[in-house]
């Protein structure tokens, strides 16, 4: 680095002084390197009178450079960073000192290289950054008009700047230290932090609830699986609450049973004219939703059409009004849900192969509650804080009931019967009594032997599990063996 004397430091003029602490409190400000350089690249432009300026990281290991920033003396980044010349920067890389070239044109040391002779360059100054004793980057600025302004004092100057730099890359590389260090900390924290709407502690909904977090820090498309009644809907309001659209709309839409021209029109919204009883334009809910999450519930049940234009929305991110020709730009994050196989349907061609893909970049599955009967305690006590403002106890019995059941309709199902229960109740204690659980009809009234009641209750869980073994046998609590040797003993009259 140049020894600064006072003979040397005397040259800057008050400009350049002011420029300085100018330039001192804003890196001091700055917390980010490729911000901090652009804006202090157009002051070093003007003050020195170049019309390039350019700051490159020096790799020692590979010896070679990434480009910061790059600008011109419009204040405009420049995107060809081939009109540089590489030569120059290795040549102060290997000097490690501050280098000014006036026509470099002339000189034999400097006009060997190419991009010199190609884009003209006549006046040079160039200084290195050092860090801990090593060569962290260059700056260069250059002109295509042989300039006396650049000076011996420009040089000094633009060498203080270099320092400057030097001292605030050791700040920013610490604060940017401190804040990787806390993004992993709080990752780790939110990996294992309960959200409030989802009751829960068992490994099946800590591992969900992980999901959940990870996702939500990102705008990534989201399809929730998982069986009616397990609560995707809560899981969709969790992940928008917890994102960076959280002050934004949420919108949920329920597309099951609803036809086509109804949905679509919900969906996308209308022009005047655009149907009977159109007598003026309305917004689609994706244009209300503009900004902020889309929940799309029972996604399966949309039209094979609707599909292709949820398809738009997906890739494109633009919608248009049913009777409208024009495009409208929409920024909205989906997360769809659904309690059927996308993936079987897609191969069935029922559901669009390549909208399945587009929503299945992130898919979360829920757990249905009889995979997760640890958290049946919490839930009950749950729905009865919720319908009673009164302690009211639950009889062990009882638990044991709610316990030992199937809940084919998972979490909702439970709800109703905990609220059915607190209607009944008549004291402070819910009694087995008090605890209705409404099965189908074959099996309330059901008076056949018991292998007659094997077979219905097979046939029904084969039906609900859509043929999949592995899982009739864990709703049955015995072993895959046992469901494939009473298939083969019933036969096909199953």
């Amino acid at each position: 680095m140049i020894s600064y004397n006072t003979e040397k430091i005397r040259l800057l003029d008050k400009e350049q002084f002011e420029t300085l602490y100018q330039i001192s409190k804003t890196l001091n400000s700055a917390v980010y390197q490729d911000s901090l350089i652009s804006d202090t690249l157009d002051i070093i432009i003007k003050v020195i009178n170049a019309e390039r300026g350019l700051f490159v990281k020096y790799n020692e290991v590979t010896n070679d450079y990434t480009i910061i920033a790059a600008r011109n003396i419009q204040q405009e980044n420049i995107e060809d960073l081939k009109v540089f010349s590489s030569g120059i920067i290795q040549k102060v890389v290997a000097q490690r000192e501050p280098c000014i070239y006036h026509d470099v044109q002339s000189d034999p040391n400097i006009s060997q290289f190419k991009s010199v002779q190609i884009h003209n360059i006549k006046s040079i100054l160039g200084v290195p950054i050092i860090r801990d004793d090593k060569v962290w980057g260059v700056i260069l600025v250059d002109s295509q008009i042989n300039r006396k302004e650049f000076t011996d004092a420009n040089l000094i100057f633009l060498d203080f700047f270099s320092n400057l730099v030097s001292l605030a890359l050791d700040k920013i590389s610490n604060i940017e230290k401190l804040q990787d260090e806390n993004s992993i900390l709080l990752n780790q924290l939110q990996s294992v932090k309960q959200i409030p709407e989802l009751i829960g502690e068992s490994p099946a909904m800590q591992k969900m609830i992980s999901l959940i977090h990870k996702v939500a820090a990102t705008d990534a498309t989201v399809l929730l699986l998982g069986e009616s009644g397990t609560g995707k809907e809560l899981v969709a309001r969790a992940i928008h609450n917890l994102s960076m659209r959280k002050n934004r709309p949420y919108l949920a839409q329920f597309c099951g049973s609803i036809p086509d021209t109804l949905l679509e029109s919900e969906l996308f919204g209308y022009k005047r004219g655009a149907f009977t009883g159109a007598t003026g334009d309305k917004k689609g809910l994706f244009e209300v939703a503009n900004n902020g999450t889309f929940f799309l519930d029972e996604i399966a049940d949309i039209s094979i059409a609707l599909q292709a234009k949820l398809l738009r929305v997906l890739q494109n991110k633009e919608i248009i009004r049913l009777g409208d020709t024009n495009v409208i730009k929409v920024d909205v994050r989906i997360i769809a849900a659904t309690n059927k196989d996308l993936r079987q349907l897609s191969k069935e061609e029922k559901f669009r192969e390549d909208l399945f893909y587009r929503l299945n970049v992130f898919p979360i599955k829920i757990p249905p509650l009889r995979e997760r009967r640890g958290d049946i305690p919490l839930l009950v006590n749950h729905f009865i804080k919720k319908y009673f403002d009164k302690k009211i106890y639950l009889d062990p019995r009882a638990m044991k009931i709610l316990e030992s059941f199937n809940w084919p309709g998972n979490v909702r199902q439970l709800e109703n019967v905990i609220q059915r229960a607190l209607i009944l109740c008549e004291g402070d204690k819910i009694l087995p009594e008090h605890v209705i659980i409404e099965e189908d009809g074959d099996k309330l009234s059901f008076s056949g032997t018991l292998r007659d009641f094997e077979k219905v209750l097979l046939k029904k869980r084969l039906e609900e599990f859509n043929g999949n073994r592995t899982l009739v046998a864990k709703s049955l609590d015995v072993s895959v063996r046992w469901v494939q040797l009473k298939i083969k003993e019933i036969g096909e009259n199953l």
